[in-house]
């Protein structure tokens, strides 16, 4: 080998090395760059399943799903069937409800609510009055226990909407109760 070719192995086995013998930062990534492109990469992709995930791109509609596992109707028929099935909308009245909620000792504090349910027709009416007392009960237990921070602002307003209708349709089964709605809530204490 000649020395210029001697020079020029050296210069390619330095290039990579700055003046004390180590890597130069420009040519290999460190273990925390790595990890931290790995991390953000992670969350990247979290976030674009999450995006897909609550748009619904990949999930089914619910109702197809549900005709289509009962085997009353298949496919495309479950669809166009639940489309088709009008429900009436009539609304049954509770009766006003007054109950003291849990402070642990506190101060008392006190609800007043009223509420309407949606039926699915007008038939249903006499089946709800039947177990009227069964509604309520159900309502005073769970109101009780609730405290006066769980009705504040819209989530636990919401929260309270959702707890009541799993409850009123639990006691009026095999009907179907379709919604709640307040039409007055009054928190003092």
């Amino acid at each position: 080998m000649s020395e210029e070719d001697l020079e020029a192995e050296d210069a390619e086995d330095t290039e990579g090395e700055d003046e004390d013998g180590g890597q130069s930062p420009g040519k290999k990534f460190g273990g925390k760059k790595l990890i931290l492109i790995a991390g953000v990469g992670v969350l990247l992709l979290a976030g674009a399943g999450a995006g897909v995930f609550f748009s619904g791109i990949l999930g089914g509609d619910d109702e197809e799903e549900i005709a289509a596992e009962s085997g009353d109707v298949e496919g495309e028929e479950a669809v166009s069937a639940a489309a088709d099935e009008s429900r009436e909308a009539v609304f049954y009245d509770l009766p006003e409800m007054l109950v003291n909620l849990n402070t642990g000792g506190r101060q008392a504090s006190f609800l007043k609510i009223q509420v309407s349910l949606e039926l699915g027709n007008p038939d249903a009416v006499p089946q709800v009055e039947a177990v009227l007392p069964r509604i309520v009960d159900n309502f005073q237990v769970y109101l009780r226990e609730l405290r006066p921070e769980e009705l504040s602002g819209t989530k636990g307003v919401f929260r309270l909407k959702e707890e009541l209708l799993v409850r009123v349709n639990m006691a009026v089964q095999p009907l179907r109760v379709y919604d709640i709605l307040f039409k007055e809530i009054l928190v003092q204490g």
